[in-house]
């Protein structure tokens, strides 16, 4: 340790000091010197490359004050001018186009938009793959321009909202289940074919059923049996001309008995056979056509 030692004296007097007084130097000398402005030029070197890093970023990903490249920054959300691709999941709240240019969505795969609740369950999708195009919702609903359904299902019923529904494939519609509706024609000089191939054809009304060809003729066929039953009136066939081929015929009666004239009768069960016709009916003598 070094002891130092404070002297007073008075003017005019020498004093001598000690040979061996020891003398500090203070500062940073010889290798330590050289290592401390190594270090500070490294440091410098490195600021400057970042420095000079960070200009060619932004340089590159052309950053602005209002965003980056073509994304931009505004009151409303985000701007994104151009093509731009996204290689995880984007969630919005809203995306939009232009009002000069459509928006165009394209995947490799399949194009999928979904909503959730606050919970996080999916409640509704839209999924657009190579084979088909799925949507998943309680109530699917399309609009025209100003608003009106055009058509909506449920899992209970579809309605088709608009005033015609028009089918223009060559098989035309197939229905497992029974069709409600007011009207249904053919576009002018086709044919309407309403057919069953395995099963039978109801056609039911409240206040009637009106079938009408204006351009043609009407006919029925079936394997069986064609019923025509009226629970309350009467069966009216009201025509110029009434034909009722290969209807059985009675016993024959005298030759030139009937001058060629036939009548026809009726069985109790409704089926109708030929009698010649005579002065009086002749049903009750050929009925054995109704055993």
């Amino acid at each position: 340790m070094v002891r130092e030692q404070y002297t007073t004296v008075t003017e005019g007097t020498h004093i001598e000091r000690p040979e061996n007084q020891h003398i500090y130097k203070i500062g940073i000398y010889g290798w330590r010197k050289r290592c401390l402005y190594l270090f500070v030029l490294l440091l410098l070197a490195i600021l400057v490359v970042n420095l000079a890093l960070t200009i060619w970023i932004l340089k590159v990903m052309w950053f602005s004050p209002i965003g980056m490249g073509h994304l931009h920054v505004t009151a409303d959300g985000l701007r994104l001018e151009g093509e731009s691709e996204f290689l995880f999941p984007l969630y919005a709240k809203e995306i939009r186009s232009r009002a000069d240019s459509s928006l165009l969505l394209q995947s490799t795969q399949n194009v999928t938009v979904s909503a959730r609740n606050s919970e996080g369950e999916v409640t509704g999708r839209v999924k657009v793959g190579a084979q088909m195009v799925e949507v998943q919702s309680q109530h699917f609903q399309i609009n025209s321009e100003d608003g009106k359904p055009l058509f909506s299902a449920e899992e209970q019923d579809v309605v088709v909202g608009t005033g015609r529904l028009r089918v223009t494939g060559p098989e035309g519609a197939l229905f497992e289940h029974s069709v409600e509706t007011p009207l249904v024609r053919a576009d002018p000089f086709q044919d309407l074919r309403l057919e069953s191939p395995t099963r039978s054809l109801s056609m039911d009304a409240p206040r009637g059923v009106y079938v009408k060809a204006h351009a043609g003729k009407l006919e029925a066929l079936s394997q069986m049996d064609i019923i025509l039953q009226s629970s309350e009136g009467v069966l009216v066939l009201d025509a110029e001309t009434v034909g009722l081929t290969k209807l059985k015929q009675g016993t024959q009666g005298p030759a030139g008995s009937s001058n060629g004239f036939y009548e026809i009768c009726a069985c109790p069960d409704g089926k109708l056979y030929l009698s010649m016709a005579g002065e009086v009916t002749t049903c009750e003598e050929h009925s054995h056509v109704c055993l």
